[in-house]
C-alpha cells in the first residue's frame, strides 16, 4: 500500500522544450487561462495540455484544469482553475476525505435490536425495536443473523409490535434537486438510517429484479426479486417475444412494473431498482427473518418511531470500518454511501442527521484543510445534484492537503486505478488508459452527469515525480469527453523534466453507453 509522503520544500522546473512534440496541431482554446505559475519554465507541459483542451469535442464547453507538484504544492498548470463547474462524482472527494477526518477511519455503523418489554418464559411482553444508524452495507444475511440472535436468546413470541427506528437521520429521503426521472434508479435510492443492500456492491435502498424468458413465445417471463421481501410488489405485464424490456417503479409506490418483451432463450435480464421507503423494506426483511427463526410478533410493524432510552439490547451488528467501506464507496462511486456518510457526519458533529448539518461540518473541515469553501457550493454528498459547483482549483487544494493526514494511505487506496482489471481496484477507471504510461499508475476519482465530466487524482510522471491533477469539463454537446481527460493524464505520465508531448485523445471503452452516468452506475454493464 502506498504510504503518505511528507512534503519537501524543493524547487522543480519544467524547462521550455524547444523541440516540443505534439501529435495534434490545434491552437489554444479561446478564453484559456494564459497566466503561468511562478515556475514559468513549465510552458512545455502547458502547451501540450492547451493543445488537448482545444479538441473539437469540447467546442463551446467549459474546462477547469489544474496540475501541481504533489510534494512541493507548486502549481505547474492552470486553466480556468477558479471557474465553478458541476463536478459530478468528484464531489465524493470532499465527502470521503471529510468522513475520514471527522468520523475517523475506524468508524462503524451499528444496527441493533432492543426491547422495553419484560420476559415471561419464552414470551417477550412489549415491543421489539430495530434501530439503525445509517449502515448502507446491511445485507439480508445480516438481518437474518440479528433475528437468529433473538431466537437464540430463547424468545419465541413478542406480544407487542416490531418498530423500525430510523430516527438517527431526518425524513428527507432524496437530495436537493435530484432528477425526478432518476427516482427508480438504484443510484438515486432514498436515504434512511435503516436500509438494506441486495448485493456486495452495497447498493443500499434497492432490489435486484431478474426477468427470465418463458419457454415459448407469448409466455409470461419469470420474475424474481433479490432479496425476497414483502415490501415490493411485482406487476408482470411482459411477454416472451421480440421487443425491449422495461423494469421501473412508479412514483410513491413499491410496485415495480415489468413490461415489454424478452426473447425466448435469452439470458436472464437484471435490473437494479430503488425502493420507496427503505425503512419499511429493511423492516420487512427482518420480520421475515424473525418468522423463519420461529419468533412470532403479534402486533403490526410500525415505522419511524424512536427507541425508548431505557430499552435494553438483545442483538447487535457492526459494519466494516470506514477505511474498508471506502473501497466499494469510491471504487464504484456509490452515491448512497456518500449521502449516508454526510448525514452521519451531521449527527456526530451537530447531533442532527441532516444534509444541512453534515454539509456544514464538511465545509468547516475543508476550510481547515486550506480549501477555499467560500468559493464552493456543495448541496449533497455524492455529486448527483446539478447544483453542486466546485472549481478544479478547490479539488486540487484538497488533493494536496490530505497527503499529510494519518489516514491518507487508506483514502488514497480507495481511488480507482487506471486499467487495473479488478473492479475493487480499478473501479471506474478499470478499462481506461490501458497500454499507456498511466496504466497502473494514475489514480483518480471519476465523475459523470449529462454534460459534466471530471477526473481528479494523482499520477507519477516519467521522471518519478508525483503530480496532482484535476480536470472538470462541462457544457459540452459530445456524447463523452472521457478521452480528453485520459489524454491529459497520459500526457502527464509520459512527460518529465525536459520533454512534454500532447497525447492524441482516443476512444474510451464503454464511454458511449449511458454516457451521462458513471460507468459503474450502468448495471449490469460494468466499466
Amino acid at each position: 500500500m502506498r504510504r503518505p509522503v511528507n512534503r519537501r520544500a524543493r524547487a522543480w522546473s519544467w524547462p521550455l522544450v524547444i523541440g516540443l512534440v505534439c501529435t495534434l496541431t490545434w491552437s489554444s482554446p479561446a478564453g484559456a487561462d494564459t497566466s503561468r505559475a511562478a515556475d514559468t519554465s513549465r510552458a512545455g507541459i502547458g502547451d501540450a495540455l492547451d493543445t488537448i483542451l482545444a479538441d473539437p469535442l469540447l467546442k463551446g464547453g467549459a474546462a477547469g484544469v489544474v496540475v501541481a507538484d504533489a510534494d512541493s504544492g507548486a502549481t505547474l498548470y492552470r486553466h480556468r482553475a477558479d471557474d465553478r463547474l458541476m463536478p459530478a462524482s468528484n464531489t465524493k472527494l470532499f465527502t470521503s476525505a471529510a468522513a475520514m477526518g471527522l468520523l475517523g477511519p475506524d468508524h462503524r455503523f451499528g444496527t441493533d435490536v432492543l426491547t422495553d418489554g419484560s420476559r415471561h418464559g419464552r414470551t417477550l411482553r412489549g415491543d421489539l425495536y430495530l434501530r439503525g444508524t445509517g449502515d448502507p452495507t446491511m445485507l439480508a444475511g445480516d438481518y437474518d443473523r440479528l433475528a437468529k440472535s433473538v431466537a437464540d436468546a430463547g424468545i419465541t413470541k413478542v406480544s407487542g409490535r416490531l418498530i423500525a427506528d430510523d430516527t438517527r437521520f431526518d425524513a428527507q429521503r432524496v437530495g436537493r434537486s435530484w432528477a425526478a426521472d432518476d427516482e427508480s434508479s438504484y443510484y438515486a435510492a432514498q436515504i434512511s438510517a435503516l436500509t438494506l443492500a441486495p448485493d456486495t456492491d452495497y447498493d443500499a435502498g434497492s432490489v435486484i429484479v431478474e426477468v427470465a424468458p418463458g419457454a415459448a413465445a407469448g409466455d409470461r417471463p419469470k420474475v424474481t426479486v433479490t432479496p425476497p421481501n414483502s415490501s415490493v410488489r411485482i406487476d408482470n405485464r411482459a411477454t416472451t417475444g421480440s421487443g425491449s424490456l422495461t423494469v421501473e417503479r412508479g412514483h410513491g409506490s413499491n410496485t415495480i412494473t415489468v413490461s415489454g418483451a424478452i426473447p425466448a432463450g435469452a439470458a436472464t435480464a437484471k435490473e437494479w431498482v430503488s425502493v420507496w421507503e427503505p425503512t419499511g423494506y429493511a423492516a420487512s426483511v427482518f420480520a421475515d427473518a424473525l418468522d423463519r427463526h420461529g419468533v412470532r410478533v403479534a402486533g403490526p410493524t410500525r415505522l419511524g418511531r424512536a427507541t425508548p432510552a431505557d430499552a435494553r439490547k438483545l442483538a447487535s451488528h457492526r459494519s466494516m470500518p470506514l477505511k474498508e467501506l471506502l473501497i466499494p464507496f469510491m471504487k464504484l462511486s456509490n452515491n448512497i454511501h456518500a449521502e449516508a456518510l454526510t448525514k452521519a457526519i451531521g449527527y456526530e458533529t451537530a447531533g442532527r442527521g441532516t444534509w444541512d448539518a453534515g454539509l456544514g461540518a464538511i465545509a468547516d473541515w475543508l476550510k481547515k484543510q486550506g480549501v477555499d469553501t467560500g468559493a464552493v457550493r456543495q448541496v449533497d454528498g455524492s455529486g448527483l445534484s446539478r447544483m453542486d459547483n466546485i472549481a478544479a482549483g478547490r479539488l486540487t487544494e484538497l488533493l494536496l492537503s490530505v497527503r499529510d493526514e494519518p489516514w491518507y494511505a487508506d483514502w488514497y487506496a480507495s481511488l480507482p486505478v487506471a486499467c487495473a482489471p479488478d473492479r475493487f481496484v480499478g473501479g471506474t477507471l478499470r478499462t481506461r488508459m490501458c497500454s499507456t504510461p498511466a496504466a497502473g499508475n494514475a489514480r483518480g476519482k471519476t465523475g459523470s452527469l449529462t454534460g459534466a465530466s471530471a477526473l481528479s487524482g494523482y499520477v507519477t510522471d516519467a521522471d518519478g515525480r508525483e503530480l496532482v491533477y484535476s480536470v472538470v469539463l462541462n457544457n459540452y454537446l459530445a456524447e463523452s469527453v472521457k478521452s480528453l481527460e485520459d489524454a491529459i493524464v497520459v500526457t502527464l505520465a509520459k512527460s518529465g523534466e525536459g520533454h512534454a508531448e500532447a497525447v492524441r485523445p482516443r476512444a474510451v471503452r464503454g464511454a458511449t453507453a449511458d454516457a451521462g452516468l458513471e460507468c459503474a452506475w450502468a448495471k449490469p454493464r460494468r466499466c
